[in-house]
């Protein structure tokens, strides 16, 4: 099966995944926050990710390349497992929030919540083509080179800080104070992952050990 054909019935069928995961447990689809959220995380991951096909399918390839079987450590093994049902969580409780009006977030601290969705998104993508070898799985590969410049030169792990405004625009984004809750799980479950990451990193990737005297912050600058 070509790369675009599988990213087509990928997108469908997680596009489908994520309206249900929202409007099941909405119990309605007047829910105006939702399609918001749905439309710009469509919009803001497909189209880069078709752009990515046309310059550069072999790290599109790494990027597709995910999920539990996909790791080979055994703790990222268990954090993505807990990471996927966090996510799905941060969907599903902004949905009963609606339906039963736990939380009362204005119209504007939504639309708000979507542009960070689109940020967040456009980070994570943004970092895809300045660090080609990035992938959505914990692996060194032969002759990859250390990446230190751009976003790199900010935060040692990019990705995932677009992942945490991604997290938080979703929840603001459906209308859910609740949803916030969340967001500290899937905090805490990277920075597990980014420790044992980096155990590896710098065990496996030439010049690893030196980068975190350049760059000190692994997730917020200032912060971590």
């Amino acid at each position: 099966m070509g790369l675009s054909l599988r990213i087509i019935i990928s997108s469908v069928v997680g596009i489908a995944a994520f309206a249900a995961l929202l409007f099941v447990p909405a119990g309605t689809v007047n829910y105006w926050q939702g399609w918001a959220v749905l439309a710009v995380f469509t919009a803001a991951s497909l189209g880069p990710t078709l752009f990515m096909v046309r310059i550069d399918p072999a790290a599109l390839e790494r990027r597709m390349q995910a999920g539990v079987k996909a790791e080979t450590r055994p703790v990222q093994k268990v954090v993505i497992a807990a990471t996927f049902m966090a996510f799905a969580a941060i969907l599903v409780v902004p949905a009963l929030d609606h339906r039963f009006g736990w939380s009362h977030v204005p119209a504007w601290l939504s639309v708000l919540g979507v542009v960070m969705v689109a940020t967040g998104l456009g980070l994570t993508m943004l970092v895809v083509f300045q660090n080609r070898y990035a992938s959505a799985t914990i692996t060194v590969e032969e002759g990859q080179p250390l990446v230190s410049t751009g976003l790199y030169g900010f935060v040692r792990h990019p990705m995932y800080s677009g992942n945490v405004i991604l997290m938080i625009g979703i929840s603001l984004g459906l209308g859910s104070y609740w949803a916030l809750l969340l967001v500290l799980v899937g905090v805490l479950l990277m920075a597990v992952r980014i420790v044992d990451e980096e155990k590896m990193l710098t065990e496996q990737l030439d010049g690893y050990l030196q980068y975190p005297q350049k760059v000190r912050y692994r997730l917020v600058p200032l912060v971590w």
